[in-house]
């Protein structure tokens, strides 16, 4: 699309750094456009918090300079980005989406950011998470509650669901997020946009835990290559993250004749695929195999003794994290979260340890689901958005991860996963489609996905500001940080 036909707010990085280059635009001029498209849609979605606009505006003005002597410190030199709030930028306070954890500032930034910063990226704001990273929705003690840009009356997931409704609202081109069990995957299918859970250990990140990835969520695959690029350089932080390799990001180009393709439409535990979703992944199946690829039926993978030993595990960890907490702080953490924890008080090690030997099943699992085919395609979650209030869809604490179960495995496999979209349900809310490779190709996803973005249908309109009503208040409890202006 020519460039004079989009609003800078639509650009992707990309085609933004070629204009930077060629003296068309300038860093300013994007920046105004992201502060302007931000105060546009925040009174809606409240996807944000630490918005620094003009710590923004000083290093857009700085950038522009650099670009004028034809210097750019790095490969996004002036590129808006945004960064999750449970990664570490030096100098802002890392909540974690709970009003329970007292506020300091970090010291440094934590890997990720400092990987973009290092590379010129400016870091407009953080954004929005439930409490602890445990919801699949951005319900939060903290934070104002976000709202998915295509229905307001819809979440955009979680638990990196702010940075995903500022990708859909074009908050800038790049988004950093993080996913234990498919939370960049599953707000990027509920938005519309692009993500990628890279291989663990390929972006490394503070600190570190089993299935924890930091990964880029965009509109476009190439600006997620080009986040790559950045974010998988080696930072000694993380004693878990993998020898350096030189990947060819920028490299998408891939042939789909006779590559094998699994599909899998039932999970084997969790809740049903819905019809619209299914009939979407099926779609997009059917195009993937009229460009040459083979496409195979996968059974079902995961049991519900997986699902439930992982929320045993994840409850006594929370559980442990909690009672840390002196009494009256912990009592500002969101209810169901509290309720959802509770019940680990009473587990002996013998559920604890049950509960954490679903972790190397599940691995197990995962890594034969792809023995062959290349890879997998699946829906990223069984339904689409629901309702902005509810915790997760089933509104149950003792079934709180029946949505996760085409995701989850592969943080514990370790394999790369994205999700892209591929479709609208008939009440226009986006559908996601999840690629699974082997661990450590992470590139051929992309590349996967980078056919798919030429295979599927011309996408709708990326939403547009609209009347905030119902308004957000800060929630009971909450001392949200100062927007700087």
């Amino acid at each position: 699309m020519p460039l004079q036909s989009l609003s800078l707010h639509e650009l992707s990085a990309v085609p933004m750094l070629a204009a930077f280059k060629s003296g068309e635009l300038t860093p300013v001029d994007v920046m105004e456009a992201t502060l302007a498209r931000i105060a546009q849609f925040e009174p809606a979605l409240q996807a944000t918090f630490a918005l620094a606009a003009d710590t923004a505006r000083r290093a857009a003005q700085a950038a522009e300079r650099r670009w004028l002597n034809g210097a750019p410190i790095g490969p996004l030199d002036g590129v808006p980005v945004t960064i999750k709030d449970n990664i570490d930028t030096a100098g802002t306070p890392t909540p974690i989406g709970t009003a329970a954890r007292r506020l300091v500032p970090a010291a440094a930034d934590a890997p990720p950011a400092a990987r973009l910063r290092e590379a010129g990226a400016i870091i407009v704001a953080k954004t929005t998470m439930p409490d602890f990273g445990m919801l699949s929705s951005s319900l939060s003690s903290y934070h104002p509650l976000t709202r998915n840009p295509w229905n307001v009356m819809k979440t955009p997931g979680g638990s990196s669901g702010g940075a995903a409704a500022a990708a859909a609202a074009g908050y800038g081109p790049i988004h950093l997020g993080t996913d234990i069990g498919g939370s960049v995957r599953l707000p990027a299918g509920w938005c519309g946009i692009f993500a990628l859970k890279p291989t663990n250990g390929r972006v490394p990140i503070d600190p570190p835990y089993i299935g924890r990835i930091a990964g880029p969520m965009t509109r476009t695959v190439g600006d997620a290559a080009l986040a790559m690029r950045v974010l998988a350089q080696p930072d000694a932080r993380d004693p878990t993250c993998l020898p350096f390799q030189a990947i060819a990001w920028e490299d998408l180009e891939r042939p789909l004749k006779g590559c094998r393709l699994g599909l899998l439409l039932d999970a084997g535990c969790g809740l049903p695929v819905d019809v619209e979703t299914r009939s979407a992944i099926e779609t997009a199946a059917a195009l993937f195999e009229a460009a040459g690829a083979i496409v195979t039926p996968l059974k079902p993978f995961l049991t519900q003794a997986m699902l439930d030993g992982l929320d045993d595990f994840w409850r006594a960890r929370a559980w442990a994290e909690l009672t840390a907490i002196d009494g009256a702080q912990r009592e500002k953490a969101l209810p169901f979260i509290v309720e959802w924890a509770r019940v680990a008080q009473s587990f002996d090690g013998a559920r604890v340890f049950a509960g954490f030997s679903q972790i190397p099943a599940m691995r197990n699992a995962g890594h034969r689901l792809l023995q062959g085919v290349d890879f997998l395609l699946s829906p990223t979650a069984p339904l689409a958005a629901f309702d902005a209030q509810l915790p997760c869809p089933t509104n149950d604490a003792t079934r709180p991860f029946q949505h996760i179960a085409f995701t989850v495995a592969f943080n514990m496999s370790e394999q790369p996963a994205a999700s892209i979209n591929c479709g609208y349900t008939s009440t226009d809310l986006p559908i996601g489609l999840q690629i699974v490779g082997k661990r450590f190709d992470d590139l051929g996803v992309l590349q996967i996905a980078h056919a798919f973005e030429r295979l599927r249908p011309a996408q709708r309109p990326w939403p547009e500001p609209i009347d905030p009503e119902p308004r957000n208040p800060s929630p009971i409890g909450a001392t949200p940080i100062s927007r700087a202006r």
